[in-house]
């Protein structure tokens, strides 16, 4: 069965909102590799629509290099309980935000790679609360914001179970959590 993985930068002090303000000054050519195998193995990328229709604004338009390219390639599922414009980033199919467990469980039955989130909101509360989130990858970068989106919210409550850690000379480090059932 497919595994579901939600990727996400993080300040040290929990917060996830605007990275691209505090999260670039620590890129390095490890860190790259990394984020280019864990997407990868993934042929498909799941989002909620407020994630997708910011993405698809700028991705359309990147390629030109094997991660951007393979991004683009990949199918894109958006949960949706309102209309929401698919025509700027194909392949794109909706998922009804009222039949979300039952599509998303057919969807890691079907046969393929790994299935990849980018973020951390009500979807992925949603989809650990249900059992079917199998892996945190939380991309932790040595800045202090102080405020802003936290990184989980009052409905987040799981049991986690450490799987992995993985540092980066630059002082960022993905540790990638299973959730459990405690």
């Amino acid at each position: 069965m497919r595994k579901i993985i939600a990727s996400t930068n993080a300040t040290l002090d929990g917060f996830i909102d605007n990275p691209h303000e505090w999260s670039m000054s620590y890129s390095s050519e490890e860190a790259m590799a990394y984020a280019l195998a864990m997407t990868t193995g993934c042929d498909a990328l799941l989002l909620g629509r407020i994630t997708y229709e910011g993405m698809a604004q700028a991705w359309p338009s990147r390629g030109g290099n094997p991660f951007a390219d393979h991004v683009n390639a990949m199918t894109k599922y958006v949960v949706a309980s309102q209309p929401v414009d698919t025509t700027a980033w194909n392949p794109t199919v909706v998922v009804p935000g009222d039949d979300l467990t039952t599509e998303i469980t057919k969807l890691k039955e079907q046969d393929g790679s790994d299935i990849l989130i980018w973020g951390n909101g009500r979807l992925t509360d949603h989809l650990a609360t249900a059992g079917l989130l199998d892996e945190y990858r939380i991309w932790i970068y040595p800045v202090l914001r102080g405020q802003g989106e936290p990184l989980f919210r009052p409905d987040s409550v799981t049991g986690l179970k450490l799987v992995d850690t993985t540092t980066f000379t630059s002082g960022v480090t993905v540790l990638a959590y299973a959730p459990t059932s405690d």
